[in-house]
């Protein structure tokens, strides 16, 4: 892997495995290169992308936020000895409610999970669109329109 300027090891583009939440290879076809042809440069190493069930999402915001209920995606940025080795961290989806998501959207789940792997991204890259003054609004926006979505979760709305 090569060096950046600083000796730290940069992986030379994205990679991205989708999973289940028992960890096992999930059919999701393109979602994976997708995300990688359309994240800023910053997003170099790997990412874990989790689709999980609503329940286990649940558990995951009740734990980690202190909110007990599901939410569409969660970001878990890694530590700084797996950003060393290239791991920028993991994106959780809850199925069902990208899913409920998406038909009031009214597009494929699959688009929306774009939309919130897009977002999931972003906040591993260290954005929080709360405290920006819109930059992650802006960037999410170019991105979006860069990978061919018509709108992203802030636009929307979305509890993120």
């Amino acid at each position: 892997m090569p060096a950046d300027g600083h000796g730290q090891r940069v992986s030379p583009r994205l990679d991205v495995a989708v999973v289940d939440g028992a960890g096992r290879p999930l059919r999701a076809p393109g979602l994976a290169s997708w995300l990688a042809r359309v994240a800023p440069r910053a997003a170099r190493g790997s990412v874990t992308l989790a689709v999980v069930s609503d329940a286990r999402m649940r558990a995951l915001n009740r734990d980690f936020r202190g909110v007990d209920r599901s939410t569409d995606v969660l970001s878990f940025p890694a530590s700084e000895t797996a950003r060393q080795a290239g791991h920028l961290g993991d994106i959780v989806i809850a199925r069902g409610v990208a899913r409920r998501q998406a038909a009031e959207a009214a597009h494929a789940e699959s688009t929306e999970w774009r939309v919130l792997a897009l977002h999931g991204l972003l906040h591993l890259l260290g954005h929080d669109h709360e405290r920006d003054g819109g930059a992650m609004r802006r960037l999410e926006a170019r991105l979006r329109r860069k990978g061919g979505l018509r709108e992203g979760l802030i636009e929307r709305g979305g509890r993120r």
